[in-house]
């Protein structure tokens, strides 16, 4: 059971079977509703005004049905059942029931369970009888497009103007509706190209223990700048990045991909950390005005006799830190330029020993950057105060520690992506 900001609880299901809300100032619901000859005069404009603050406080497509009945019960009518169609092509289903005596409701769903919606009111205001009740049918459309009915029930008839606030209602409805569905739509389609770009599978390496962590930040309709990979390369050779692409969105997107894909093709290919990363540079330079400032740090791991050979280049990016089992910690990476802003830059790459137990350890900067007042995390040494405590755990319980600190440093919640990489040699 949830409760939500505006005073609705919900049950469980994503078809809610009932919920519960009050409108600000509200009146006892017990009643029902007197109208006036005079017209609908202050009150009702309060009213619809409270109702299409409550509409446009949710972009949730499964809570506007349950705010619509429960605006409509029993001010307007004894019970309301919401329909809305899951496509344009596809038919209408009953997705909420509410009637003002709660016991009710489900002997007026099988009442309602040969009603054919789609012949009474998909495209103008009508009324029929349904048993001992007057039933008043409201389309629901917005830009256009019929989303769904709103039918409401009472056993007098429907006064006009009861019939044009309900109108007014099922106009803000719809509108509420669509932009949820929209909303909805775009977040899920972001999601995916988000997962799109990061590792389709994590793969085993020889002699390695490796734990990631990656949370973007934003609206759910944001696509993250950070992103993370880990890749075979060749038969004895793997590598990996991590990398943070100035700005969110669909242009950061684009940048990660091509980041991603350059990395996997050159290295395949047989190039070396450092030539890749020049490579890259170049591509991300040829894309023009779309292109956008990169921070990355790349290498490649090789297992060895004695635990993992690293090289690694670190373009802009925090810099890496090496873990010893002694609690020991010490920066492994030289400062190198950003991609995409130089077009002559050469870059060399770092070699590292991990010996066993020793963990290499490399964040975005929403990790570094956290923000508690005037301080950072990573001011001072944070961060490797952090990994200092960090000996002899796991590289996941590694990489969940930093997060977790991460987290625990400032009371906001973060504005900035987050990815951990942890690789230790075993």
């Amino acid at each position: 059971m949830q409760v939500d900001e505006w005073g609705i609880t919900f049950s469980g299901d994503s078809r809610v079977h009932w919920a519960r809300l009050t409108l600000p100032g509200s009146q006892d619901r017990a009643g029902a509703v007197e109208w006036k000859q005079s017209g609908r005069g202050p009150h009702w404009l309060g009213f619809l005004a409270d109702a299409s603050d409550l509409l446009a406080g949710t972009l949730d497509p499964d809570m506007v049905p349950a705010i619509i009945a429960q605006i409509v019960v029993p001010r307007l009518s004894h019970w309301c059942a919401v329909y809305m169609a899951d496509t344009a092509s596809s038919p209408l289903r009953l997705v909420y029931l509410w009637h003002a005596d709660e016991a009710r409701i489900d002997g007026l769903r099988e009442q309602l369970a040969d009603m054919d919606v789609a012949s009474v009111g998909t495209r103008m205001s009508s009324t029929f009888h349904l048993g001992d009740n007057e039933v008043l049918a409201v389309p629901l459309t917005a830009r256009g497009r019929g989303l769904g009915v709103m039918c409401l029930g009472r056993p007098d008839r429907f006064p006009d103007e009861a019939i044009q606030l309900a109108e007014d209602i099922g106009r803000r409805a719809a509108l509420a509706a669509d932009n949820a569905r929209v909303y909805a739509q775009q977040a899920a389609a972001n999601r995916a190209l988000q997962r799109s770009l990061l590792p389709p599978n994590e793969p085993e390496v020889p002699g390695l223990d490796y734990g990631v962590v990656y949370e973007p930040a934003g609206e759910a309709n944001e696509v993250g700048g950070d992103f993370y990979d880990l890749f075979k390369a060749g038969d004895d050779s793997w590598r990996f990045a991590i990398g943070d692409v100035c700005g969110t969105g669909p242009e950061a997107a684009a940048v990660t991909g091509l980041a991603r894909h350059t990395l996997r093709l050159l290295a395949r290919e047989g190039y070396g950390v450092a030539a890749v990363l020049g490579r890259l540079n170049q591509a991300i330079l040829e894309e023009g005005e779309r292109a956008r400032f990169l921070t990355l740090l790349h290498g490649d791991i090789t297992p060895v006799d004695n635990g993992l050979e690293v090289r690694l280049v670190s373009a802009g990016h925090p810099e890496a830190l090496r873990l010893k089992p002694s609690g020991v910690v010490e920066p492994v990476t030289s400062p190198q330029s950003l991609l995409g802003v130089f077009p002559e830059v050469l870059f060399e790459a770092d070699t590292v020993h991990l010996e066993p137990g020793d963990v290499l350890l490399a964040v975005t900067d929403g990790v570094t950057e956290r923000r508690s007042g005037g301080r950072l995390l990573d001011d001072e040494g944070g961060l490797a105060k952090m990994l200092a405590e960090c000996a002899g755990l796991s590289a996941r319980a590694v990489a969940e520690r930093i997060r977790r600190n991460a987290a625990d440093f400032a009371t906001e919640p973060s504005a900035d992506d987050l990815a951990i990489l942890v690789l230790r040699a075993r």
